[in-house]
Order: C-alpha cells, then structure tokens, then sequence
C-alpha cells in the first residue's frame, strides 16, 4: 500500500458519523471549537453581530430552565471585554434539514428572559434579502423584535474561511493550520455543512407553467420557487467569491430591504407575467453590476452588465473603445447601445458583427451614446437539484463564464491627463504671420479623441 492511499489524520474526523444528531453535535462543536481558537476567524463571525473585539469563548449544549421547559442550545458564545461581557446563544442545522421557528422563538425566550445579546442560527438555508431570517415571516413579531436575531449558512461560514485562508488572514501559523483543518472537515459530504443544491419541490410546476405562460400569481410555489432563486443569487455570490478571492456581493434593490415582502409578491408577478426570474451581483472593482436573468419562457439564462460609454469623442471612436477590451470575448456576445432621449431599445448587435462593422452600433438620431449592454446568453437547465441538466449548475457556469470572459477584462473609461503646453516663439513667416510667446498651433482637422482605460 502506498503513502499516497493512506488517510490523512484529522482534527475533526468524520468517521463514526452515524444519524442527524451526532452530525449536527459534531459540526456545531467544530464550529465552536474554531470561533475560539482562531482568534481572526472567531472575529468574523462575531463583529458582524455587534460584538466586542474582545476574548471569546465557545460552550457546547449549554442547559437552560425556562419554567416548566428544559432546553438545550446548541452552543454559546461569549467575549469579554474590560468588564463587559456580550452573550449569543447558538442554534445549528446540518444536512437538509430546516430550522424550527418554534423551537427559534423559545431561544429567543431565553436571551429576553437572561438579558443576552444575540441568537445565531447556523443551517444550509440561504435568504434572498441580507439581513432577512429565513424564519422571520413565521416568527410571532414579540419574539421576534424582542432581541437580535442572526443567521448564518454553511456556505457563508465556508467562504469566510476559504477568505481568510487564502488571504493568509490568520497570523498564528498554528491557528492557520487549524483552519485549514475546519475546511477540510465542512468539504467532506459527511459533515453535513451542504451548500445551496435544491429549487425546491415546487420547481417543476413552475417550470413547466412559466414555460407554456400558465403561470399565475397564486399558483401553489410560484412565491417559494421565486425565493429560492434569490438563495440562488446570493450562493452565486458566495461561489463567486470563492473563485475570485474577494467579496462578492448580492445587490438588493432599497425597496426590497424596506419591505421584503412586498418586493416577493412583485417579484412573483414578473415571473407570472413574462417568466423571468432577476438577481444582480456585484465584484470589487469592476466597471458595473452583473446582471442575471433566468428566461423560465425560452429556457436561457442572460448575464448582463452596462458599460457607460466615453463622455467625449465621435461615436465610431467610443465603439472602437469597447471593442478593444472585448478581444477575447465570445463572439456571440450580444452589444446594445444606448442614447440619450432614447425610446424602446437601442442598435444591438453580436460582437462578431460590431468587429466587422463598428458602425452597425450607431443609430441615426444624432444622440449622444450614452452607454453599451453587454449580454451573454446560454441554455438553462431544468432540473431542481444537482446533476446533469442543473438549473442551479447552469446559472452558477453562466456568471463564471461571463465573468471571466467578459467583466474581467473591461475597465472604465476616463479622459486622458492634459498635457502642457510648449511656449514657441516664431519668427515671422514669408506671409508675415507669427506666433506669439505662449500661443499654439490650432488643432488640424480630423484630430482622433484619446481615451485611457484605468483600473
């Protein structure tokens, strides 16, 4: 037998996992265990909840008398700083299993009843708004508002590690290595730490209604399979991020932050209406958002970003612009331009065409080009979970395809820096004409604008 077959040991083993509860008590004790002992980690995870940066300190299945009720959390957390001391009570989910508003209101029960600060709930599920429980619509509002109410999934805390991992985040080599250990243990399917993976059971009426435009705003799942896409959306961040090493982000709409509900129901009538499922993400430093657009109707998925166009210059020289960042980009690439009073669409053309004749991107209303839509189009897949034929797998290829062939490589316009002017003194030519001391030549006819693309 060679070293090459043999298992590595580690710091959290997964064999001798058996049913659901040994699953989750060995994944929230992972989790605890880390948040303590990685000092950077444990930050991470606690700041965002308005903790101190103070000493932490992580306990397992911490019991707790409620009246006639005993419970049993499973974790808390506690950091100490000066002599204030800010509590979380913990509640965690492996697997596909859900978490349990009842059982969610009676731990919120207890951090009104002991004066702590905060409940963080760990499980798969995903939201579609930040700041949003999943379990917030079936929470009574008294309970609810009664203390500070978190949730975590396993993709985020997998990414938040994956983060600081990579970034060498963690400056104790051992605490590093400790870390490394805890990823390795929520990669392992045994761990039950699962990333988004399932459109729900709804997803194939829906479907299958949106395609033949049946779908109705009361139909049974029409609201659940719109959610999900949003968990989708926000997954698509989180992986994301994960290729790309930096936060990506899940952009959300101020109306959806005021009132999540009323933004669903909204949401639904879209889809009912045309059949179309929208989310937007934006990457650190690249010139826009990233638009995706799940089309259930014609079955494709369009990934889409909006450049503006250079302020200055003639419009044949503001196309040639983007297309010079555009080499590499697939030539199916769809380019849509936009101009000022503009009504309906604009000139659209595949990047193939707009190569051959730059010209085809211009309108001839006179209008200024304001700005260029870029869009990426591939076939979506149909089936609710993970797999050949993956809506889920189709969308996360199409943001990594889009990213990587197109986003990345596109840089904002900006004009070039004005350059001093040389001070000539000319003598008098054979017509008698001169130039004075700080005068210049003026510009030929035909001068071509400069542009300067920075990062």
């Amino acid at each position: 037998m060679s070293e090459a077959e043999w298992e590595r040991a580690r710091l959290f083993p997964v064999s001798g996992i058996g049913g659901a509860d040994e699953q989750e008590r060995r994944a929230a004790s992972a989790l605890l265990a880390v948040i303590q002992s990685v000092r950077e980690f444990g930050r991470s995870i606690t700041v965002p909840m308005s903790a101190p940066a103070g000493r932490l300190s992580a306990f397992i299945e911490v019991p707790f008398t409620d009246g006639d009720k005993h419970l049993r959390p499973d974790g808390l957390i506690q950091v100490a700083l000066g002599r204030r001391t800010w509590t979380a009570l913990v509640e965690v989910k492996t697997g596909r299993h859900d978490l349990i508003p009842g059982q969610i209101e009676s731990y919120l029960d207890l951090v009104r009843k002991y004066k702590f600060d905060a409940l963080l709930t760990v499980s798969h599920q995903l939201t579609a708004t930040p700041g949003v429980h999943p379990c917030q619509a079936r929470l009574l509002k008294g309970r609810f508002a009664a203390a500070r109410l978190y949730h975590l999934s396993w993709s985020q805390i997998r990414t938040q590690a994956l983060l600081q991992h990579a970034d060498k985040g963690v400056s104790d080599p051992d605490q590093a290595w400790i870390l490394a250990e805890f990823i390795r243990y929520l990669e392992h399917p045994r761990s039950g730490a699962l990333d988004f993976e399932d459109m729900g059971p709804a997803w194939v009426h829906v479907r299958d209604r949106a395609r033949t435009a049946t779908l109705h705003v009361q139909d049974k799942g029409a609201a659940e399979v719109t959610d999900r896409f949003g968990w989708l959306a926000s997954f698509a961040a989180i992986h994301l991020s994960r290729e790309l090493g930096t936060k990506v982000r899940q952009m959300v709409p101020p109306s959806q932050l005021r009132d999540p509900a009323k933004h669903l129901q909204e949401a639904v009538a879209e889809l009912a209406n045309s059949g179309r499922l929208a989310a937007s993400l934006r990457v650190p430093a690249t010139v826009a958002p990233i638009t995706i657009t799940a089309d259930l109707r014609a079955g494709l998925i369009h990934c889409a970003v909006t450049v503006p166009a250079p302020r200055e210059g003639r419009p044949t020289t503001r196309v040639n612009w983007l297309l010079r960042q555009l080499k590499n980009a697939p030539s199916q690439l769809c380019i849509e331009g936009t101009y000022a009073w503009q009504r309906g669409r604009g000139p659209a053309r595949s990047l193939a065409e707009a190569r051959g004749n730059p010209r085809a991107l211009l309108d001839d209303s006179g209008h200024e080009l304001r700005a260029f839509t870029l869009t990426l189009s591939s076939n979506a897949g149909t089936a609710r979970s993970l797999g050949h034929g993956s809506f889920i797998n189709s969308v996360l290829a199409a943001v990594d395809k889009f990213y990587t062939e197109v986003v990345q490589h596109l840089k904002p316009w900006a004009p070039a820096p004005p350059k001093v002017r040389d001070e000539v003194t000319a003598s008098p030519d054979e017509s008698g004409s001169s130039l004075e001391v700080g005068q210049t030549q003026p510009a030929e006819e035909g001068h071509i604008d400069h542009y300067a693309a920075v990062s």
